[in-house]
Protein backbone atom coordinates (compact mmCIF):
# COMPACT_ATOMS: atom_id res chain seq x y z
CA UNK A 1 0.00 0.00 0.00
CA UNK A 2 3.32 2.25 0.44
CA UNK A 3 3.95 2.45 -2.70
CA UNK A 4 0.76 2.81 -4.13
CA UNK A 5 0.64 6.17 -2.21
CA UNK A 6 3.95 6.96 -3.84
CA UNK A 7 5.77 6.89 0.36
CA UNK A 8 8.77 4.97 -1.42
CA UNK A 9 9.36 7.69 -3.71
CA UNK A 10 8.80 10.40 -1.23
CA UNK A 11 10.88 9.08 1.05
CA UNK A 12 13.72 8.66 -1.51
CA UNK A 13 13.36 12.04 -2.19
CA UNK A 14 13.33 13.43 2.03
CA UNK A 15 16.60 11.59 1.75
CA UNK A 16 18.10 13.89 -0.67
CA UNK A 17 20.53 16.07 2.08
CA UNK A 18 22.89 17.41 0.32
CA UNK A 19 20.08 18.84 -2.48
CA UNK A 20 18.05 19.75 0.47
CA UNK A 21 21.37 21.49 1.87
CA UNK A 22 22.23 23.39 -1.79
CA UNK A 23 18.86 24.46 -1.32
CA UNK A 24 18.74 25.55 1.45
CA UNK A 25 21.74 28.05 1.09
CA UNK A 26 20.48 29.23 -2.17
CA UNK A 27 16.95 30.17 -0.51
CA UNK A 28 19.55 31.66 2.88
CA UNK A 29 20.65 33.94 -0.23
CA UNK A 30 18.19 34.87 -1.99
CA UNK A 31 15.72 36.05 0.92
CA UNK A 32 19.02 37.92 2.47
CA UNK A 33 19.19 39.60 -0.98
CA UNK A 34 15.44 40.41 -1.11
CA UNK A 35 15.51 41.20 2.86
CA UNK A 36 18.90 43.91 1.95
CA UNK A 37 17.34 45.89 -1.03
CA UNK A 38 16.77 49.51 -0.60
CA UNK A 39 13.00 50.09 -0.31
CA UNK A 40 13.15 52.36 -3.93
CA UNK A 41 15.03 49.36 -5.81
CA UNK A 42 11.81 46.94 -4.64
CA UNK A 43 9.26 46.07 -7.12
CA UNK A 44 6.08 48.13 -6.46
CA UNK A 45 3.39 45.28 -6.46
CA UNK A 46 4.28 42.70 -4.16
CA UNK A 47 1.50 40.77 -2.35
CA UNK A 48 1.11 41.01 1.57
CA UNK A 49 4.39 41.80 3.08
CA UNK A 50 3.73 39.40 6.23
CA UNK A 51 2.63 36.42 3.60
CA UNK A 52 6.03 36.64 2.04
CA UNK A 53 7.48 36.47 5.35
CA UNK A 54 5.32 33.40 6.69
CA UNK A 55 6.25 31.64 2.83
CA UNK A 56 10.00 32.55 2.78
CA UNK A 57 11.25 31.06 5.91
CA UNK A 58 8.81 28.40 5.78
CA UNK A 59 11.02 27.02 2.82
CA UNK A 60 14.17 27.73 4.41
CA UNK A 61 12.89 26.28 7.37
CA UNK A 62 11.52 22.95 5.63
CA UNK A 63 14.63 23.07 3.30
CA UNK A 64 17.12 22.85 6.99
CA UNK A 65 14.85 20.44 8.28
CA UNK A 66 15.30 17.77 5.01
CA UNK A 67 18.67 18.80 4.79
CA UNK A 68 19.29 16.55 8.29
CA UNK A 69 19.29 19.47 10.97
CA UNK A 70 16.95 18.68 14.02
CA UNK A 71 14.00 19.84 13.57
CA UNK A 72 14.08 22.23 16.35
CA UNK A 73 17.35 23.67 15.74
CA UNK A 74 15.94 23.91 12.16
CA UNK A 75 13.44 26.04 13.29
CA UNK A 76 15.96 27.86 15.80
CA UNK A 77 18.06 28.52 12.58
CA UNK A 78 15.12 30.08 10.08
CA UNK A 79 13.89 32.36 12.82
CA UNK A 80 17.55 33.65 14.53
CA UNK A 81 18.37 33.96 10.90
CA UNK A 82 15.09 36.39 10.23
CA UNK A 83 15.42 37.89 13.47
CA UNK A 84 18.87 39.34 12.75
CA UNK A 85 18.08 40.23 8.76
CA UNK A 86 15.15 42.42 10.30
CA UNK A 87 17.93 44.06 12.38
CA UNK A 88 20.16 44.12 9.17
CA UNK A 89 17.76 46.18 7.41
CA UNK A 90 17.80 49.33 9.96
CA UNK A 91 20.28 51.05 8.22
CA UNK A 92 19.37 49.87 4.36
CA UNK A 93 17.89 53.25 3.00
CA UNK A 94 13.69 52.64 2.16
CA UNK A 95 13.09 49.79 4.33
CA UNK A 96 12.07 49.69 7.90
CA UNK A 97 14.15 46.86 9.85
CA UNK A 98 13.45 45.74 13.11
CA UNK A 99 9.53 45.10 12.10
CA UNK A 100 8.09 42.85 15.30
CA UNK A 101 5.31 41.64 13.02
CA UNK A 102 7.49 40.80 10.32
CA UNK A 103 9.94 38.36 12.63
CA UNK A 104 6.76 36.70 14.23
CA UNK A 105 5.80 36.40 10.46
CA UNK A 106 9.24 34.76 10.12
CA UNK A 107 8.73 32.38 13.04
CA UNK A 108 5.10 31.25 12.72
CA UNK A 109 6.61 30.05 8.54
CA UNK A 110 9.29 28.23 10.10
CA UNK A 111 7.14 26.83 13.03
CA UNK A 112 4.55 25.72 10.46
CA UNK A 113 7.38 24.22 8.01
CA UNK A 114 9.05 22.09 11.14
CA UNK A 115 5.38 20.79 11.72
CA UNK A 116 4.40 19.53 8.32
CA UNK A 117 8.08 17.62 8.47
CA UNK A 118 7.32 16.11 11.97
CA UNK A 119 4.13 15.09 10.07
CA UNK A 120 5.68 13.56 6.92
CA UNK A 121 8.25 11.69 8.79
CA UNK A 122 5.51 10.40 11.26
CA UNK A 123 4.39 8.81 7.33
CA UNK A 124 7.02 7.77 6.37
CA UNK A 125 8.27 6.13 9.64
CA UNK A 126 4.42 4.39 9.85
CA UNK A 127 4.17 3.06 6.05
CA UNK A 128 7.67 1.58 6.30
CA UNK A 129 6.65 -0.24 9.41
CA UNK A 130 3.63 -1.85 7.11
Amino acid sequence: MAEWLGLGRLQRLHDRRRLWAALAVVAALVIALGSLTPGQEMPSHLPWDKLNHFVGYAGLAGLIGLAGVRLPFALLLAAGYGGALEFAQIPVPGRSGGDWADILANALGAGAAVLLLVGLRRLLRIASRG
